[in-house]
């Protein structure tokens, strides 16, 4: 077994266990469409969903990709031109021990949670009622749910992907398959866009692509792009809707 199938196995052994045991029927979806509008004043409101065994690049790439855009126009300072605000959501403000033993402090649980306007999911081992609530109302009132690499099983588990496009780890594609056999699986691609509102990142790294996508959705392709050279980030696969580029040195086997 290569080191990097170790890691991420490591990591997911439990999450496919648990698939589909908590899985609750969310209410229809609503037939809508987001706006992608920056508030004159005051910030986007970005909640990341985390529990034990979080894998954190997974929530720290994303993280830095919405923290790091700006806009001069809205203030003086960093604090006033930032767009968006971020905070972690979790069962309890307990800490949360993340893959690898980084140990984080939730800022709510989801019964206090601010409501977002973006939703970030990442591979994880948390599968509990409340959560899976919680998202299925976030898919009803965001702009935005998304999942990175696994995080998709947590989408499956809370109903929200039967019959509609998906992705995931490329390692996952199986388990993916095999535990919803009703999502369309879209192999190959950095990220996919379920509906209106849920989008599906592959793995790991793939969750920057998808945020700065979600961010060229909210402030143009120039920021985004600004954005991009700030964090000194070279990847493209953010720029279209997600299809791997021929000959990608990132292009992820059948």
């Amino acid at each position: 077994m290569s080191l990097a199938r170790g890691f991420i196995l490591s990591v997911c052994t439990t999450i496919l266990a648990q698939c589909a045991v908590n899985a609750q029927q969310p209410p229809p979806p609503a037939s809508r469409s987001p706006h992608y509008r920056v508030p004159e004043k005051g910030k986007i409101p970005v909640a990341f969903v985390i529990s034990d065994d979080a894998v954190t690049i997974d929530f720290a790439g994303p993280w830095q990709v919405f923290k790091d855009v700006f806009i001069q126009s809205r203030g003086k300072t960093l604090a006033e031109q930032s767009v968006f605000s971020l905070y972690t959501v979790s069962d309890s403000r307990q800490p949360v021990g993340t893959f690898g033993g980084m140990q984080i402090i939730p800022d709510y649980t989801f019964d206090n949670a601010p409501e977002p306007t973006i939703v970030v999911i990442p591979a994880q081992k948390g599968r509990s009622t409340k959560m899976l609530t919680w998202i299925q109302k976030m898919s009803l009132q965001s702009d935005v749910v998304m999942s990175v690499c696994t995080g998709a099983n947590v989408l499956g588990d809370a109903g929200l992907l039967r019959g509609k496009p998906a992705t995931t780890h490329h390692l996952f594609y199986s388990e993916l398959h095999n535990a919803f056999p009703d999502v369309l699986l879209q192999k190959n691609r950095r990220f996919v866009q379920s509906d209106p509102i849920i989008f599906a990142a592959g793995g790991l790294s793939s969750g920057m692509d998808l945020a700065l996508h979600i961010v060229k959705l909210y402030v143009g392709a120039s920021r985004a792009e600004e954005t991009a050279k700030l964090l000194e980030y070279e990847g493209t696969g953010w720029e279209g809707d997600g299809t791997e580029v021929a000959g990608d040195r990132r292009s992820k086997p059948n």
